[in-house]
C-alpha cells in the first residue's frame, strides 16, 4: 500500500556571492598566512556578499532554482521555512521576505528557524513532520546566513572560516522517501562553545553600557567537541541504530566547517576520497547552506551521481547537530547555477 505523504525532495538550488576574499588577503589586516590557514581549516578562499549586492536578490534566484527543479509552480507552495542564525535582517523575517519577493499570492505561513549550521538538517526533519501529517504538500526551504556581518573581524581564530552563501530546497508529498532517516540533537549546556548576544545599551531606562553584535566561538572547545560527538553520531546514531550500512551509501555531504573533521568522518567510514564532497577549500563555512551547496555543486560538477544516496550532518552552535541519509534523485538539480560571477 502506497501513501502521498511522504517526503520527496523534488529539486535544489543555491546562489554564492561574487566577492572572493583569499587567504592572502587576510593577511593584510592579520599577522597570519596562507599555509598558517590552510593547514588548520582547509580553507583558501572565502565569498562574501559584496556592498552592491543584495542578499536577497540571490536567495530569490536560489529559491527559483529549486522550484523550476522541482517542477511546480510557486503557487503550488503551501509552506516557507527559513534556516538562518545570521539573517540579513531580523524584521520581516527571512522566510516572509521569500514569499514577498516570489511574489507568491497566496498567504501561506512562513517562519524561521535558528540553528546555525544545523539549519537544513532541522528543517527537513521539519519539512518531513508537515509533509506525513499532510499538513502541507510542497514546502520550500531556504538557508541563507549573512556570516561576513556578523564575525568578529578582531578576532582572527574566528573570522576566518566562514563565507556567505544561500541554499534552497522544495520537498515534496510523495509515494517514497527521500528522507530515508532523520535525526537532531541538542546540548544547551555547551551553548557559551559560539554566542552572539543582543544589542544592549539602546535603552534609556536600563544599563547603557553597550554590546556589539557579533559572534564570537571558543574554536578550540568546538573543535574537540565536534570532532568527539560527530564521528560516533554518524556510524552509531544515523547508520547501525537503522540498518544502514556504510558500504551501501554513495557519498558523505559533511556541513563544511573544517577539514580535519571531514577526514576523520571519512576514514571511520572507510570511504575513498571519491565518496567526500568537500568544497570548504573555495567556500569556507557558509553555515546552514553548506550541505545544499556542496550538493549542488557535486551535480553540476560531475563529482555527485543521481539517483543515489548520501549521508548528511550539520553541527553547529547551540550546540545543535543533527543528521540522516537521503537519496538524491534524478533532476534534483538540473539547472546551471548561472547565479555566480
Amino acid at each position: 500500500m502506497t501513501t502521498n505523504n511522504l517526503p520527496i525532495i523534488k529539486g535544489i538550488g543555491y546562489a554564492i556571492p561574487s566577492r572572493i576574499v583569499t587567504n592572502d588577503d587576510l593577511t593584510k589586516i592579520y599577522d597570519t598566512s596562507d599555509e598558517w590557514i590552510y593547514t588548520r581549516t582547509g580553507i583558501k578562499e572565502r565569498r562574501f556578499f559584496a556592498s552592491d549586492e543584495e542578499a536577497f536578490d540571490l536567495l530569490q534566484k536560489a529559491a527559483n532554482q529549486a522550484i523550476k527543479n522541482a517542477g511546480i509552480d510557486k503557487e503550488e507552495l503551501d509552506l516557507i521555512v527559513a534556516a538562518t542564525s545570521m539573517p540579513v535582517q531580523f524584521m520581516p523575517s527571512s522566510s516572509c521576505m521569500v514569499q514577498k519577493m516570489l511574489g507568491i499570492k497566496k498567504n501561506v505561513p512562513a517562519f524561521d528557524i535558528s540553528v546555525a549550521c544545523s539549519g537544513f538538517v532541522y528543517g527537513l526533519d521539519i519539512a518531513k513532520a508537515y509533509i506525513k501529517s499532510g499538513m502541507a504538500k510542497n514546502i520550500l526551504l531556504v538557508t541563507i546566513d549573512n556570516c561576513s556581518r556578523y564575525v568578529d573581524w578582531a578576532d582572527r581564530r574566528t573570522s576566518i572560516l566562514f563565507g556567505d552563501g544561500i541554499g534552497s530546497a522544495v520537498i515534496s508529498a510523495g509515494d517514497t522517501s527521500d528522507i530515508l532517516v532523520v535525526d537532531i540533537k541538542a546540548d544547551g549546556e555547551v551553548g557559551d562553545y559560539i554566542t552572539m548576544p543582543s544589542l544592549k545599551g539602546n535603552c534609556p531606562f536600563v544599563d547603557q553600557t553597550p554590546t556589539r553584535q557579533i559572534c564570537t566561538m571558543k574554536g578550540q572547545d568546538v573543535y574537540k567537541f565536534v570532532a568527539n560527538i560527530i564521528p560516533p553520531y554518524i556510524t552509531d546514531d544515523i547508520l547501525a541504530k537503522n540498518n544502514i550500512y556504510a558500504e551501501d551509501i554513495d557519498y558523505l555531504v559533511l556541513h563544511q566547517a573544517n577539514q580535519r573533521i571531514i577526514k576523520a568522518v571519512q576514514e571511520r567510514l572507510g570511504y575513498d576520497d571519491s565518496k567526500v564532497i568537500s568544497n570548504i577549500e573555495k567556500l569556507g563555512n557558509t553555515s546552514a547552506s553548506s550541505i545544499l551547496i556542496a550538493i549542488g555543486e557535486g551535480i553540476k560538477d560531475g563529482k555527485i551521481k543521481t539517483p543515489s544516496k548520501a549521508i548528511i550532518c550539520g553541527f553547529g552552535a547551540g550546540m545543535c547537530w543533527g543528521g540522516g541519509v537521503i537519496n538524491l534523485r534524478d533532476g534534483i538539480f538540473k539547472q546551471e547555477n548561472i547565479f555566480q560571477k
